[in-house]
């Protein structure tokens, strides 16, 4: 076997798993049907933001780590990471989240809120230009000796040939190449256009809400959002989506309208009711699932690679 681990998949689970698996000392190799530019990933938003996710106990515990991390690589402007303030807020009433300790979170005043919002909370947390921040992590993960290749694996028996250590980040497509019918993909369609002066982020967390309304600011542009569409897999930008987009951030911060657009992203969220970390031996071969993060893929990045670094290098059979 000419390599001691493959990662399948180039999205940030599978580049953060294949730089820590490098940087404790294996060989690694990450095989990718697509570059990490063209994955679900490089089309988030995003920002560190724990959604409602299974096992909390460890989800929690991820989230916690994967926040130190971001907030260290922020200092790094080649990362792609700054530190910016905001506001989550709902039109019901709601308390804060349990998170919010995490990120110094205050309840907003209510001359802070935006009109039509009663709740919300302020706080500063990772926000993460995700194409500038995957190129960031395939440079870290070639520094530390390992490598990238093109290849789609038609059946998980093909990888399993391929190194003593296999880990399973194949996001939504793990419904296929480990017959998971429990992964669904959930579309994700977001808008990027200039930048008319916005520095704070915003997001609507309203329970229940039919759409996703969120305002991300990247330097000279800004990032909206966004769509949930469960079931679909279609990959191109739909211009009608765009458009209502763009009206929903609009009424939210009236400098928006008429902002020129820059462009669309498009990805398939991979939602499962629990996020599948876990490992199998097949033979002399140690198989390690990473996949169905759903829309917090980001968010349980570090702490879900480095679970992983500990059970290939411990083999253990827990994560307790």
């Amino acid at each position: 076997m000419s390599t001691s681990a493959v990662v399948i998949g180039a999205g940030v689970s599978g580049l953060t798993t294949a730089v820590c698996l490098a940087e404790s000392g294996m060989d690694v190799r990450v095989d990718t049907d697509r570059p990490p530019g063209a994955t679900t990933s490089a089309a988030a938003g995003a920002m560190w933001d724990p959604y409602l996710a299974e096992p909390s106990d460890l989800v929690e515990r991820w989230s916690r780590e994967t926040l130190s991390e971001l907030t260290a690589l922020s200092a790094d402007t080649e990362t792609g990471i700054r530190l910016v303030e905001g506001t989550q807020e709902s039109r019901v009433s709601r308390d804060m989240p349990v998170w919010g300790s995490l990120v110094g979170a205050r309840m907003c005043l209510p001359a802070e809120l935006r009109q039509g919002f009663v709740a919300g909370w302020r706080y500063r947390a990772p926000l993460v230009d995700m194409p500038r921040y995957l190129r960031y992590l395939v440079g870290r993960l070639e520094q530390a000796g390992g490598s990238m290749r093109r290849h789609r694996y038609g059946t998980l028996d093909e990888a399993l040939t391929q190194a003593s250590v296999v880990v399973n980040c194949s996001g939504a497509e793990a419904r296929f190449l480990v017959d998971d019918a429990s992964v669904e993909a959930v579309r994700g369609q977001l808008v990027v256009v200039e930048n008319p002066g916005i520095r704070t982020f915003f997001c609507d967390d309203t329970p229940g809400a039919e759409d996703l309304t969120y305002i991300y600011p990247h330097g000279d542009v800004v990032v909206l959002g966004g769509t949930a569409e469960p079931g679909a897999w279609e990959l191109r930008p739909d211009e009608g989506e765009a458009r209502e987009i763009i009206r929903r951030c609009a009424a939210v911060e009236p400098s928006l309208a008429g902002a020129r657009v820059i462009g669309q992203r498009v990805g398939l969220r991979p939602v499962r009711s629990r996020v599948r970390l876990e490992g199998e031996w097949h033979e002399d071969t140690l198989l390690l699932h990473n996949y169905g993060h759903g829309g917090a893929g980001l968010t349980l990045s570090w702490g879900c690679a480095r679970e992983v670094t500990e059970r290939v290098r411990g083999k253990l059979p827990s994560p307790h």
